[in-house]
């Protein structure tokens, strides 16, 4: 029964993949016309800065995230002082940030005319620019500083972990010879910890290869912005898949040199769960200075922020709170609904294709589904505009050979490229929430439901999907939160007069009035807190 469902569903497997990496091919083949006119004279011109550009920012946020990460990670699983349980969670509020929300706010304050150099410009009693040196935040370093910032808690999460999981016999061991703390954590833990810091300065290292909105605000010329440019303004979209093509090679790139870097790396380590994890208890100026840093590093990339965006939702709540504001919240919440629930079913449909299938080559179609994700948005624009171009292209055609009106742009004019662009991007997501949940069903369930002649799909509805709905609604859960929050695709792909939160607030940003789009910015930044708060809560039931 097995064999015949493997039969049977497998090429549905493989269809459902092929169409999510249509984007990436129909890239690729864009990519590969002939174009000598814009992309010549790029190449003869710019692109050499923006390609230089885009790896000094890329090496830039990936030093700056690891510094800032490391200390609290090492300092929230290893050492044990007053306000460690509500930082170790609090350190991940971050990450529900929009990147380009932080640059403004940043910019606002340090601007020539912001409060702070206006204070300096006061106290010390200075006339003009020439006075003084004050340095200028709208820099390829200014950039890095506030990705920086928003980025860090990927390495932070995964480092946590590390130390938290390391053996602590080896600990015990590094302690009766002798070991100070910073001994330990230098000879000991982080050389341990090699490998998950290496996923996460991966992980900040692609999502910086991605950003568009606060390089673009910046206006450091990048890749991604290259590419928006030439796609709008020059309205060439093989030199715009050309320049994806480039940013593509620099993200798997990314990928292959952290998995070359950790080859040969292996690792055995036993954690008891039993005993209690012994930590340093650190002196009152020892807390003092943890206390200092963990707290100031959270004021900068968070509460401030926060603070900031909170105080002008109120003070432009009545401009803000009008018809308007609630038909583009209806916008966002349709779309990352349909999206989220989009992926869980096909996360559900290959996952039990693999789990089910007695033949190795039914994974492939999970996993080719699971590169998506290392698309940035914009390159993704570019991928789905070809194919779905076509096929509008080819309708119409049809329509016309059978003397009907065409239906119009009936895919690209409408928000059909968007669900199937964050479909493809974040089907990852979900793919792995499953996939995770799948580990913890015992595969006697399955043999024990078929041999009570229960088939396949009865052993997929009443057995598997029970126990899997924990990890479909996480699933589902940060689907429908990337999908709110997901900008670049959403700029590029919508249709014409359809706007949601994300791209509303991106044009006040743009214009200098973030204040208008305060509120509907704090809505994306709340909504983002939920898979943060579920995820600690994952987290603290796993440790204990």
């Amino acid at each position: 029964m097995i064999l015949g469902l493997a039969r049977s569903w497998s090429l549905t497997g493989y269809a459902i993949a092929t169409l999510l990496v249509l984007p990436l091919f129909a890239l690729l083949l864009q990519a590969a016309q002939p174009d000598e006119a814009v992309f010549g004279h790029l190449l003869s011109t710019v692109l050499p800065t923006y390609i230089a550009n885009s790896l000094w920012l890329i090496l830039w946020v990936s030093i700056g995230s690891l510094l800032l990460a490391l200390p609290c990670a090492w300092l929230m699983a290893r050492c044990e002082f007053i306000g460690r349980r509500y930082l170790q969670w609090a350190l991940l509020l971050p990450l529900a940030m929009p990147a380009y929300i932080v640059a403004y706010v940043y910019t606002d304050l340090l601007d020539y005319a912001g409060p702070v150099q206006r204070s300096l410009r006061a106290l010390f009693g200075w006339s003009s620019p020439q006075d003084y040196f004050f340095p200028d935040i709208r820099t390829l370093g200014g950039a890095a500083c506030v990705l920086s910032l928003v980025l860090f808690p990927y390495i932070y999460l995964l480092a946590r972990t590390a130390f938290m999981e390391q053996s602590l016999s080896l600990a015990h061991a590094s302690r009766i010879m002798g070991c100070s703390p910073w001994q330990s954590f230098w000879r000991l833990s982080l050389p341990m910890a090699r490998p998950a810091l290496a996923v996460g300065v991966a992980l900040v290292a692609m999502e910086t290869a991605a950003d568009f909105a606060t390089v673009n605000y910046f206006a450091v010329p990048t890749l991604t912005t290259a590419v928006y440019d030439t796609w709008l303004g020059y309205g060439n979209l093989t030199a715009a898949a050309k320049l994806s093509a480039i940013i593509l090679l620099v993200v798997f790139s990314l990928i292959g040199v952290e998995r070359f870097a950790r080859r040969k790396q292996q690792l055995f380590q036993k954690q008891s769960r039993i005993q209690a994890i012994d930590l340093y208890r650190l002196s009152s100026m020892q807390t003092l200075l943890a206390l200092g840093y963990c707290g100031m590093l959270l004021l900068l990339a968070f509460v401030l922020p926060s603070g900031i965006l909170l105080s002008y939702a109120i003070n432009y709540f009545e401009q803000s709170w009008d018809p308007l504001f609630w038909q583009l919240s209806v916008n966002s919440l349709t779309l990352a609904l349909i999206t989220s629930l989009v992926c869980c079913v096909i996360a559900l449909v290959l996952m039990f294709i693999r789990r089910v299938s007695p033949r190795s080559s039914d994974a492939l179609p999970s996993r080719l589904a699971s590169t998506g994700y290392a698309l940035p948005g914009t390159v993704l624009a570019i991928g789905v505009l070809v194919p779905l171009t076509l096929l509008d292209f080819a309708i119409n055609d049809i329509a016309d050979w059978l003397g009907m009106a065409g239906p119009g742009l009936l895919l690209t004019g409408s928000t059909t490229a968007l669900v199937f662009a964050f479909c493809v991007r974040f089907v990852a997501i979900a793919i792995g929430s499953v996939e995770s949940s799948y580990k913890r069903i015992s595969p006697s369930l399955d043999m024990v439901s078929l041999t009570l002649g229960q088939s396949p799909r009865r052993l997929l509805q009443r057995v598997h999907l029970p126990l899997l709905t924990k990890g479909l609604f996480a699933g589902a859960l940060l689907v429908f939160i990337e999908s709110m929050k997901e900008l670049p695709a959403a700029l590029l792909l919508r249709p014409i007069g359809f706007e949601n939160l994300a791209t509303y607030v991106f044009q006040f940003v743009s214009d200098e009035k973030l204040e208008h789009g305060a509120l509907p910015a704090i809505v994306i930044v709340l909504v983002g807190l939920v898979p943060l708060i579920y995820l600690n809560r994952s987290l603290e039931q796993d440790n204990r």
